[in-house]
């Protein structure tokens, strides 16, 4: 019986670029050259939704990584330089930010779960939800950039953040960028004086250091692979205040993405039609023959009710009694919207970033534990009075609405009238009644919003502003156009004289002459300040502990995909050891290097360096270590390797013995006997590895039973979870792909029917020989790939897709 159990194949329209199986559950994600994201389950390879690219996203994926417990699943984008956060279940963007160089590698790991360490933080870990009122969800409709706050549940926060053990999501381009982004969110270190182009990653568990495989010119001109090992041992020694840290920073960052988002819904509530009052008596100004004021004709219709022949026109032709009344209308519903997300959404989030600005200044006073990490308590302190400037002129705004308001309410009142009689129409008696302190406050009105400003026409291309909440909102550095009266008000008359409040630092600054918009973006850039000085001198920090020169690329490896090319990278938890995999098949063809580094950069570890040579017999028994007789008949070459566990290697080989022969084999190499291996190599470092090659000690590995042929598809390359136990392995054109579980053979009674799916695996064998750049068409019976996200979730509903089953369950 054959090893490993087939349970799903598929051919795919698209070439397939990256591939990544879920650490927690039966999901593997694929990524392909069109941009698109999809997400099937290992029962029949069944799809469980697909995210189409999308002009705020981007249309060239370059990474995939899986937050360590399945539920977040990272992109980066290479023509937008993004990197995007989505919901596993309902494949909703939740996160995105934007880096300096487009990524080339991800990895996402999780600390190694200490409860010892983390015990006494876990108990007195954030207590704001005990302070705090629930963040109040933004208006569906207004939720058009993003998804974060838009779900019925307003805890989306922790939804991101999740355990409480830290996870770090480590990206890596060009140019030696490299960055480590807590939870996914936030930013803690910006790694320097890594050379070439980062090609894998790989962050120990224990924090102690980062594998890093960079690709860089030699002095020949020649692409050549390096190894290098950072030390990141300030991450591990403060690993608790990291925690911490990194929370709060992550709560800060997700309440600016609120405000930011509460403020788009103001701006989209705001409409345009609350400007026609100006436009229309900046059209009169213009238009009109006479050299009487403005404010004087609608004085005289006021105090003896007669109009000019232009007002009359203005008001009866253009205004209308049933525009003023729609007018009238808008103005009451958009600045009640308004009022209510300044009241419930801006306030409120003002309040809880203050109150977490307000524990990380605290934290930072803590300077035997914190100061190390780059908390600088005079940075957060501006931040705090920022985010304190912008909620007094959140109340500033809500005065000036409520100002409003009043005005526009009398002023529309009185012209409606107005206008009715003009009209000859009936007026309704209870609008009919107007007071001498009602003709006050429309006199008022008039003077104080319809003058005309010769100066203002000159800047702004109009005369008059009777509106007063837009310019609040515009995303524009110059000065408030109609800023507020603060004349004659009684508080800022005696902080001005006084000599202890004039200067004092318990004040906020109120920035009179600015809009919201602009005070928010002064907040933002003095809270990023803030966040990243931690990035900074945690990056200064960690430095580089080993250089390795490994190999000199093929060149006609140049158009492979790069992220199906060895080397890869795993982390022994148990062993605390970096392993290193790869290949050097123009050398040695038949052989498989694994290096090994103790994630302690101070710790030695015997036997660093093991070759492993693959030409045994296929029929020779797991325990069996002798060479094959006639090396001749079995000679096979290692197309991808990736760690099963931590004692077992997956490798795709190819046989060597007829270039017309495409037999591929899927096996699974234990390493018990190779890892023991007593004989040393000495390595010289100043030298790449393929030019010392003959030194090199090489164990012979036998497969024997744990290997199957792949029949009827060109493998290359390979994606396992031993977790899982499952595997998935695509063709050479990336477009044929076929998922094994590992731990289960094939059973007798399913031969029939594989024999029925060969024909169609024949078919699909012929496709391989087209070219990848062929018209992408429909799945045909497998289904189409593209369309609307609502016509996207085509396996199951989304409820179903994190159920924690096994593979079998699922089946």
């Amino acid at each position: 019986m054959p090893a490993f159990r087939q349970v799903g194949e598929k051919q795919l329209p698209n070439p397939i670029l990256f591939m990544a199986w879920s650490p927690k559950r039966d999901l593997i994600a694929l990524a392909n050259t069109s941009g698109e994201l999809l997400l099937h389950r290992l029962a029949n390879f069944q799809r469980v939704w697909s995210l189409p690219p999308n002009e705020n996203t981007g249309k060239e994926i370059t990474a995939v990584a899986w937050r360590p417990d399945g539920k977040i699943l990272a992109f980066s984008v290479g023509d937008t330089k993004q990197v995007v956060l989505c919901d596993a279940e309902k494949a909703e963007i939740l996160h995105l930010f934007s880096v300096e160089y487009p990524v080339s590698c991800m990895h996402w790991m999780e600390v190694q779960d200490d409860s010892s360490i983390l015990s006494s933080f876990s108990e007195s870990e954030d207590e704001s939800s005990r302070f705090l009122p629930k963040l109040p969800t933004l208006p569906k409709s207004y939720s058009t950039t993003s998804k974060i706050f838009s779900e019925e549940k307003s805890d989306e926060v922790t939804n991101l953040l999740g355990d409480v053990r830290l996870n770090i999501l480590v990206v890596g381009g060009s140019s030696g960028f490299v960055e480590l982004y807590a939870y996914g969110l936030y930013k803690i270190a910006t790694l320097n004086g890594i050379s070439g182009t980062c090609r894998s990653l790989g962050l120990s568990s224990d924090l102690k250091s980062l594998s890093v495989i960079t690709e860089m010119r030699s002095t020949e001109g020649n692409p050549e692979i390096h190894y290098m090992q950072l030390d990141t041992g300030l991450l591990s020694s403060c690993l608790p205040e990291l925690t911490k840290m990194a929370r709060k920073f992550t709560h800060i960052s997700t309440l600016l993405q609120y405000l930011r988002l509460s403020l788009t819904c103001m701006c989209e509530a705001w409409e345009d039609i609350l400007m026609q009052m100006d436009l229309r008596l900046t059209k009169f100004v213009q238009e009109k023959n006479t050299s009487t004021q403005v404010q004087d004709e609608f004085l005289e219709l006021l105090l003896w009710g007669h109009a000019s022949p232009e007002l009359q026109a203005l008001l009866m032709n253009q205004l209308t009694v049933k525009g003023l009344k729609m007018l009238g209308q808008s103005i009451d519903s958009s600045y009640s919207s308004i009022q209510k997300l300044v009241i419930s959404h801006l306030q409120s989030g003002s309040e809880a970033l203050l109150y977490h600005l307000s524990e990380v200044k605290g934290m930072a006073l803590w300077k035997q534990k914190f100061q190390p990490l780059g908390l600088d308590p005079a940075a957060i302190e501006d931040a705090i009075v920022a985010v304190g400037s912008f909620t007094l002129k959140a109340s500033e705004l809500l005065q000036v609405i409520d100002k409003s308001m009043k005005n526009f309410k009398a002023f529309f009142r009185w012209l409606y009238v107005a206008m009715l009689r003009m009209s000859e129409d009936h007026v309704p008696p209870e609008l009919n009644k107007m007071t001498q302190k009602d003709l006050a406050f429309v006199a008022d009105f008039l003077s104080e919003h319809f003058s005309a400003n010769k100066e203002l026409f000159d800047r702004k291309g109009k005369y008059f502003n009777v509106e007063r909440v837009g310019q609040y909102l515009k995303d524009e550095d110059e000065d408030l156009v109609s800023p507020p009266n603060i004349e004659g008000n009684q508080w800022v008359t005696f902080a001005k004289q006084s000599t202890h409040l004039k200067d004092s630092s318990l004040l906020f600054p109120t920035y009179p002459q600015k809009s919201l918009h602009f005070v928010k973006k002064m907040m933002e850039a003095t809270i990023d300040l803030c966040l990243q000085k931690p990035a900074e001198v945690i990056g200064r920090s960690i430095k580089q502990a080993v250089c390795l020169r490994l190999y000199t690329i093929p060149e006609g490896s140049e158009n492979t995909p790069r992220l199906f090319e060895l080397p890869s990278l795993w982390n022994d938890k148990t062993a605390s050891m970096h392993y290193v995999v790869f290949c050097m098949p123009e050398v040695t063809p038949s052989t498989i290097y694994i290096m090994r580094r103790a994630t302690d950069p101070g710790r030695s570890v015997p036997n660093g360096l093991v070759a492993v040579n693959i030409n045994t017999p296929l029929n020779s028994s797991i325990v069996d270590e002798t060479p094959a007789q006639n090396p001749a008949d079995s000679l096979y070459g290692c197309l991808d390797a990736r760690f099963y566990d931590d004692e077992t290697l997956t490798v795709v080989l190819r046989s060597l013995e007829d270039d017309e022969n495409k037999m591929r084999v899927l096996a699974q190499l234990p390493l018990n006997s190779a890892l023991r291996w007593d004989e040393e190599f000495k390595w010289d470092f100043t030298l790449r590895l393929e030019q010392q090659i003959e030194g090199i000690p090489v164990h012979t590995l036998a497969w024997g039973n744990h290997s199957r042929e792949m029949e009827n598809i060109k493998a290359q390359f390979v994606a396992v979870n031993g977790i899982r136990k499952v595997a998935c392995v695509l063709s050479a054109n990336l477009r044929h792909v076929r998922v094994f579980e590992m731990d289960a053979e094939e059973e007798e009674e399913d031969e029939e029917r594989a024999d029925e799916s060969q024909e169609m695996s024949l078919d699909q064998d012929r496709l391989e020989d087209t070219p990848n750049d062929q018209s992408d068409a429909g799945e045909g019976e497998h289904g189409g790939v593209g369309g609307s996200m609502d016509t996207q979730v085509t396996a199951q509903k989304s409820g179903d897709i994190l159920d924690d089953t096994a593979g079998s369950e699922t089946l």
